[in-house]
């Protein structure tokens, strides 16, 4: 019989390699013989190869060692019964003389070695976004050989042999938002996912300074989602193991199919048809904890995409120290987002220019409206309607889309389209659940919920990529670790779920703190009903002295904003606060002068709002990271001892 390798503790455990003519790598890379997944491995950890007839396990200058028997090694000529420990991870070597003496296994606490096929873990996945690809592309890397991945998403297509998103004329009008990425999550990823993602260095920035969250170091880095999408995708379709399906799940077509599925990952989105299918499974969703008064909390937000001209820390720093507008860009590029009252809010309609009614196009559904070259308007290419404030162009919608595009350096011809977000967040009770008990036809079925589809996050303090990252890296860690080719258990993943609940509280509580602000006497209040009321009270304001102009009588009676500078004066002495904290991670920010220069023509109703809405509470948002790696350190059972021996128990 063959020497072999056999996993003695780990995701390997009672799976054997053989050992032939060729080395045998372990590491975390996805291209070793046997891939280790434990953190504290190296991408090629150990090697093991012949000499002198004989099998020598070699060190490849790895950051935290290889052991044998306990005992470091560079350099060790295997022997019977040898334990190699790499991470966390430790591996049985059992010589051709060794195989064939009768030994009991017990003796050494590791299964017997078996060359059999422990099968084939069967997974289908809903939704192909970021995060259901990352999830794929993990759990083949993790598993390799042993999976049979099928991924569904109605916004492919087929290309020749390959799957490819759809284009606009298609119907398909690609997220084009930049999403920052903080180093904790993207340095998790595998080798060949980091370098498909960031060998381009014109494809991110690293806009953001190093922060609490950061790694080794390593900045947040802004990204468009599009290129995440696209390169994830064409990783997939290198890989045999996964099988894209281009059209969307619908899980009442797919009942006899999943029957015969060990694990189905909905990962379609915050509103997904799966996870509600699946309701009774996993539990409703709680609202109060994101209620003010009874009522449940929501933010409607516009995206303008737009092109700014000023440089990263003056972006930044205006970002951060107000809450009415965001910019998160990649070299300029990308979206301004805009929060909008609740009366601003219902403003945001579409007008049919034929039939002429008006359609809640935009603010319902999640449509893009491009600006059209033949009329300079914002036009659904969906459902050909135009963007009734633009129409509309002294509506004080309008007039404050302009105040922000002033403020981040916009010109108005360089704001090439307009979109909405409708942002809320609930509790979930649960993040697993067993959908199918196994029977003697059917091996039993798990459900998890990934990305929006379990925790939709308000993207101000950009979490929810990282946290659909973080979810889809545990959910495979747990499934590589637990999958034996017997029927999954609720304690094989005691650890996602805790992971899960981490995600929800740490991120979910950054994002309350996005949408709500306490002031010094302890009242809680919407951030967007603060600059509402900051606007009613200045509403009729005119141009002031800072911008120039003359102040006349407001036509309702409402009085003026202030014109003699407070507004302006506060601000600057904000941002100076903020300046001195960030400046030792953000070189080149603005000095006063510059700042009070690009401020002078915002208009004092402006100026004022950006006031009262409160800078960011950088002490919450700025926090460190959750870490899903305090779950996956150990491999020792969570909860429970090794049941006791009945015969060693005391007599009654």
């Amino acid at each position: 019989m063959p020497s072999v390798i056999v996993g003695r503790t780990g995701p390997f455990t009672g799976q054997s390699v053989v050992l032939g003519s060729e080395p045998l790598t372990f590491g975390r890379k996805s291209d070793n013989g046997v891939v280790i997944v434990s953190p504290s491995a190296s991408r090629l950890h150990a090697e093991i190869l012949v000499e002198d007839a004989g099998y020598v396990l070699h060190d490849r200058d790895s950051r935290n060692g290889t052991f044998v028997n306990d005992q470091r090694i560079s350099r060790h000529a295997l022997r019977p019964n040898d334990c190699i420990r790499i991470g966390d991870e430790t591996f049985l070597y059992e010589a051709q003389d060794s195989m064939e003496t009768l030994i009991d296994l017990s003796l050494l606490d590791v299964p017997r070695p078996s060359a059999a096929d422990p099968g084939t873990l069967r997974v289908t996945i809903t939704g192909g976004g970021p995060v259901g690809l990352a999830f794929a592309l993990a759990l083949d890397e993790m598993l390799p050989g042993r999976t049979a991945i099928t991924l569904y998403d109605g916004r492919w297509t087929r290309k020749g042999p390959e799957i490819v998103w759809k284009d606009e004329t298609q119907g398909n009008f690609r997220r084009q938002q930049v999403v920052t990425v903080q180093s904790r999550q993207y340095l998790a990823l595998s080798e060949e996912v980091l370098s498909a993602l960031f060998d381009d260095a014109g494809a991110y920035s690293e806009m953001w300074p190093v922060g609490p969250d950061s790694v080794d170091g390593r900045p947040p880095r802004n990204i468009r989602i599009a290129h995440i999408e696209d390169r994830l995708l064409a990783l997939a379709n290198r890989r045999p193991a996964i099988r894209l399906v281009p059209r969307r799940f619908e899980v009442e077509e797919q009942q006899n199919r999943l029957t015969q599925e060990h694990v189905l990952v909905v990962a379609e989105g915050g509103r997904s048809r799966t996870r509600e299918h699946y309701a009774d499974r996993f539990g409703a969703a709680d609202a109060s904890i994101y209620s003010l008064d009874g009522e449940h909390l929501q933010d409607i937000v516009l995206g303008l995409r737009v092109k700014s001209k000023l440089p990263d820390p003056m972006s930044v720093l205006l970002t951060v120290s107000q809450n009415r507008f965001l910019l998160n860009s990649l070299r300029g590029e990308g979206f301004l987002n805009m929060r909008l009252t609740r009366e601003e809010a219902r403003n945001v309609i579409g007008i049919d220019p034929v039939r002429q009614v008006f359609e809640e196009c935009i603010a319902t559904r999640p449509c893009l409206m491009s600006r059209q070259e033949e009329d300079n308007e914002f036009r659904c290419p969906t459902h050909g309607t135009l963007f009734l404030p633009a129409l509309l162009r002294s509506s004080p919608l309008w007039k404050e889309i302009r105040q922000g595009l002033s403020l981040f350096g916009v010109a108005e011809d360089d704001l090439s389209a307009i979109t909405s977000f409708r942002l809320d967040m609930v509790q979930r009770p649960r993040f697993t659940a067993q959908l199918r008990r196994p029977t003697a036809s059917s091996p039993g079925t798990y459900g998890f919920l990934l990305g929006d589809a379990a925790n939709a996050i308000h993207f101000w303090p950009g979490r929810g990529l990282n946290s659909g990252l973080a979810s889809a890296t545990s959910l495979a860690r747990s499934l590589s670790r637990a999958w034996r080719g017997k029927p999954l258990r609720d304690a094989d993943f005691i650890r996602h779920e805790a992971a899960m609940s981490m995600l929800q509280y740490r991120h979910k509580s950054r994002a309350w703190n996005a949408m709500v602000t306490t002031d010094e006497q302890g009242v809680t209040r919407a951030i967007k009903d603060i600059i509402a009321r900051s606007a009613e009270a200045g509403s009729g304001a005119g141009p002031g002295p800072a911008s120039g102009g003359a102040c006349g009588p407001a036509s309702d009676g409402a009085p003026r904003a202030a014109a003699d500078g407070s507004d302006l004066d506060a601000l600057l002495e904000r941002m100076a606060g903020i300046r001195d904290r960030l400046g030792a991670r953000l070189p080149g920010l603005p000095t006063d002068d510059e700042l009070r220069s690009h401020l002078a023509p915002i208009s004092p109703l402006t100026l004022r709002t950006l006031r009262e809405s409160g800078a960011w509470d950088t002490l919450i948002v700025g926090g460190e990271e959750a870490d899903i790696d305090l779950f996956y350190q150990s491999d020792s059972p969570v909860y429970v001892p090794r049941p006791a021996d009945p015969r060693a128990l005391p007599l009654a």
